[in-house]
């Protein structure tokens, strides 16, 4: 039988999941109008946008069970570092357009069986969001991964930067799938299920698209971690100082 969980608790799941789209989505955001060809120009920030757009729903239940009148913006502007629990891989860098490409793919890869776990969970709104968002994170999977295969299994120098790219964000891997006393509520409640069930689904994709794309497998002699608890990197408060500018400059400020 599900075990009851406290408001607390979901919060911070909730926060969890929707810093990880808000910022994924700011990073991918910052492609439009520099991609490497008007096709991307448009799909990056289209899935940017799908990202956020999770992240909003995400960020509203929150603060329906809060209850503190705090609302998306508030979550989403007027936070300090230390109070996001992104993980760390959607803070890096842009970097080339290898390592954007690979680090979607990753976290799509992960989010998506995630999504469809949680559509069948015990929590009625949050399920509600996952049924979207699965369809989403499915497109999300097949755009980037295809881009994973061309650069992979293209010319030398494509094939290196991917490999580089792998190299790089390797360590950043691991951090999806930790479980603590968060996840071990959320997932005797039945909202979700606990992260590291969700690895062998998305190994078998990554396996799949890394065969194609000619890449060694992913891995990594140590791992990073820490933006569950708010410890992030450095990349993180430049993010933060261009997305909450206007907000901070303008407080209060609507379109």
């Amino acid at each position: 039988m599900p075990v009851p969980l406290d408001r607390d608790t979901l919060l911070i799941f909730l926060l969890r999941l929707a810093d990880d789209h808000l910022v994924l989505g700011h990073r991918l955001s910052e492609w439009c109008g520099h991609a490497p060809m008007l096709e991307e120009d448009l799909a990056m920030p289209n899935i940017a946008l799908d990202l956020i757009g999770q992240a909003r729903a995400l960020y509203d239940y929150a603060a329906a069970v809060e209850g503190r009148g705090r609302g998306e913006d508030d979550f989403a502007y007027l936070r300090h570092e230390r109070a996001y629990l992104n993980c760390l891989m959607v803070e890096r860098p842009n970097g080339d357009f290898a390592h954007t490409m690979l680090r979607q793919f990753w976290f799509a890869a992960f989010m998506h069986p995630w999504w469809q776990k949680i559509e069948k969970g015990s929590d009625a709104t949050l399920a509600a969001i996952a049924a979207k968002a699965a369809k989403e994170a499915a497109y999300h999977i097949r755009h980037a991964g295809e881009w994973v295969v061309r650069l992979g299994d293209g010319t030398q120098e494509s094939a290196r930067r991917m490999a580089a790219a792998a190299d790089v964000l390797a360590p950043y891997l691991d951090e999806l799938f930790e479980g603590d006393e968060v996840t071990g509520a959320v997932a005797a409640a039945g909202v979700a299920p606990e992260p590291a069930s969700i690895r062998p689904a998305f190994d078998r994709t990554v396996a799949q698209v890394f065969a194609e794309a000619m890449l060694d497998p992913p891995g990594a002699a140590w791992a990073q971690s820490g933006g569950r608890k708010g410890r992030h990197t450095e990349a993180m408060g430049y993010l933060l100082a261009d997305l909450q500018y206007m907000q901070r400059a303008y407080p209060g400020a609507t379109w």
